[in-house]
């Protein structure tokens, strides 16, 4: 790799971290951070889903059969809570009853860009899903999100881990 193409790329990348930290201040989110695991390419942007919208679409079988879909639009808002800064939209299909598994689609719009994930939700415990990508201050990201169940379900936390 030549020296142009290496400078280059490291300039790419102190801007795309530069964009993706003015995004979460600009939304109001937490402060970002770099995670000790990734350190100098890591952010960390967390909001707190207020879960008004969901609504299972079902199937021939009924109501929570396999199959069925979980459509929403959910408001997003700041850490602590008090100002919302976005909002959600996606699917969830069931995919086992007994053991409360929904397979998951959504992108959450916040200020400056959008960020997709897609993986597991459980009826009783937290989950870890796929970033997938995003837009704007968020493009090209990729990571994990954290889910964390708030308030009986009413409320989720989402922590995105993004590289």
């Amino acid at each position: 790799m030549t020296r142009r193409i290496a400078t280059r790329r490291r300039i790419a990348a102190l801007a795309t971290a530069s964009a993706m930290t003015a995004a979460v201040a600009a939304a109001g989110g937490a402060p970002a951070y770099a995670h000790p695991a990734h350190a100098a390419s890591s952010t960390v942007v967390h909001v707190v889903e207020h879960a008004v919208t969901d609504t299972e679409v079902p199937g021939v079988g009924g109501k929570d059969v396999k199959g069925n879909i979980l459509t929403f639009n959910n408001p997003v808002f700041n850490t602590p809570d008090k100002k919302q800064i976005g909002h959600d939209e996606g699917f969830c299909t069931r995919l086992q009853v007994k053991l409360g598994i929904w397979e998951c689609l959504w992108t959450t719009f916040l200020k400056g860009g959008q960020i997709t994930v897609q993986g597991p939700f459980y009826d009783t415990k937290n989950s870890t899903l796929s970033v997938t990508g995003g837009t704007g201050a968020f493009e090209n990201v990729r990571g994990q999100m954290d889910l964390k169940s708030l308030n009986g379900g009413k409320k989720y936390d989402f922590t995105f881990e993004l590289s």
